[in-house]
């Protein structure tokens, strides 16, 4: 008997750690730290609602179908700051639209894979990633990073098969936190090219980078032969409910994607994609604070793991929302993660969840992911760290 798809992937790693909740209490005193999770918990900021609230009275446009690649107006101006911030060329027609940036994933691999064939992924992986491969009947081959979790390009060339389609990569990185350097991006660019596969680029996280100016310079003159980038508005707006995220190919590719996005949603999520325009020309600064705030977070990880090197913690990575970390327990990340929930009063995420089963080191590591502790919540969260023995 044949296997369904989704049967032939993992359980949602977010909604399995959520259930290690039920029948916990926490004593007074020691409230749950909850840092499994990137999304930001808070609305989007309160003039943004109010715009939101003008739009559903005023706009009958946002109660109905719209294009499927997304409003004209998002496009352009996600073309026109791209163009800008990147210092390339990018038209509006190689913009899309879509219903997050997993959606965006998902398209881009329905437009490229075909049954059996391949996609190459650093690990640590973001999960949802490996599962939409899974789902597909695409093979995901996992790419062995170093001690600073930075993926090489001479490495990946040797994975690459006749049924290699595409080599996806995450800077920021989910769930490293570590950023991509330029000449890395580049390295992996023009070894995609060189092979006639595609490379992906999700930049989710691309608003809280630590780097002052352009991360890269892949859009720099001709780039979409191969060049494959993923957004999201979610991280950067507060907009994780309204489903916004964007992708930037050959407008030749978004005809192949406009097939995928109309037999799965139709159009994206109309009042998501108003608010993201209206964020994108009138939340410059409240955006640039908001990096601040990530950065001062990341800067408080800094600041507090001295006392976890101290009993033997190793620090893999920390950026964007992420710090990657390697405990030192005899214990593999898979239980120790349950129990952390139950006499610590903290909730991560296990680095077993972020690898092939086949793979051993996940069960050294864990993810913080740290966009809703502020800095005394990380430094309560390192003291609690620094106290266990399990």
């Amino acid at each position: 008997m044949s296997r369904s798809r989704t049967s032939l992937t993992f359980p949602p790693p977010v909604m399995e750690a959520r259930r290690w909740l039920d029948g916990v209490t926490h004593p007074e005193g020691r409230a749950l730290l909850n840092v499994s999770q990137a999304a930001p918990l808070d609305a989007p900021p309160e003039r943004m609602r109010a715009e939101m609230a003008r739009i559903v009275m005023e706009d009958a446009g946002a109660h109905l179908y719209g294009p499927v690649l997304g409003l004209p107006d998002l496009r352009a101006e996600v073309a026109a700051q791209w163009s800008g911030a990147y210092g390339g060329r990018i038209r509006a027609d190689q913009i899309a639209i879509t219903s997050g940036c997993n959606q965006a994933f998902a398209a881009a691999i329905s437009t490229l894979c075909g049954e059996d064939d391949e996609v190459i992924l650093p690990v640590p992986y973001y999960f949802n990633h490996a599962m939409w491969l899974d789902m597909s009947g695409v093979r995901t081959v996992p790419l062995q990073t170093g001690p600073d979790l930075i993926p090489r390009a001479v490495d990946a060339a040797k994975l690459i098969t006749g049924r290699t389609r595409a080599i996806a990569l995450v800077s920021p990185n989910n769930p490293g936190g570590v950023e991509y350097p330029a000449q890395t991006l580049t390295d992996f660019r023009d070894l995609c090219r060189s092979r006639g596969i595609a490379l992906i680029l999700d930049e989710t996280y691309r608003d809280f980078d630590a780097r002052d100016g352009a991360p890269h310079d892949l859009f720099a003159g001709d780039w979409d032969d191969t060049l494959i980038q993923l957004y999201s508005f979610s991280k950067a707006y507060r907009l994780t409910g309204h489903r916004v995220g964007a992708i930037v190919a050959s407008s030749a590719r978004l005809a192949e994607v406009e097939k995928f996005l109309d037999t799965v949603t139709i159009c994206p999520n109309q009042l998501g994609q108003r608010a993201a325009l209206w964020g994108m020309r009138n939340l410059g600064t409240w955006l640039a604070g908001e990096r601040q705030e990530i950065l001062d977070r990341r800067a408080a990880i800094m600041d507090h793991f001295p006392k976890l090197a101290e009993k033997g913690w190793q620090l893999r990575g920390c950026g964007a929302y992420f710090a990657y970390l390697r405990h030192p327990f005899d214990m593999s990340s898979a239980d120790l993660a349950p129990w952390l929930v139950k006499n610590a009063g903290i909730l991560c995420l296990p680095g077993t969840m972020f690898r092939p089963a086949s793979d051993p080191l996940g069960a050294s590591e864990i993810r913080i992911a740290f966009a809703n502790v502020d800095r005394p919540a990380i430094a309560e969260l390192f003291d609690r760290l620094a106290l266990i023995a399990p």
